[in-house]
């Protein structure tokens, strides 16, 4: 008798916890299921592609062109390391829809071997060292 009202009690708070879950923002949802990822993007020890990208000032790509330089990312990432990177939720810039990205420290290596592989990035990797004499 004891168990059965425990895990009435039990299945009723779940339920009720289900019951609020479907009715918060969408936002904060994604927010949730990124969890400390989504912290450590904002603080920026994580960045994601496009961020990397902003920040050389390719701010002028399309946006399948970004796509793209994330694959090429994301395949270094993995031929260097034998595992995918961690994944976040992120809203997408224009379209707002919410993507499942790839985050990664701002000094890893598969960020700029992709800028290297990448056709339509390759000219961002290179360094005009004439400019720094």
């Amino acid at each position: 008798m004891i168990a059965s009202n425990r895990t009435r009690r039990t299945l009723r708070t779940i339920a009720a916890t289900h019951r609020a879950a479907r009715h918060t923002a969408k936002t904060l949802r994604y927010r949730c299921l990124s969890g400390l990822i989504a912290v450590a993007v904002d603080a920026g020890t994580l960045i994601k592609t496009g961020d990397m990208l902003d920040r050389l000032g390719a701010d002028d790509l399309k946006d399948g062109f970004k796509s793209w330089y994330g694959r090429h990312v994301k395949k270094a990432y993995i031929a260097a390391n034998g595992q995918p990177p961690v994944m976040v939720w992120a809203q997408h810039r224009t379209t707002g829809k919410w993507i499942h990205v790839a985050a990664y420290s701002p000094l890893d290596q598969a960020l700029f071997v992709g800028l290297a592989t990448y056709k339509q990035t390759r000219h961002l990797a290179q360094v005009d060292f004439a400019e720094a004499a």
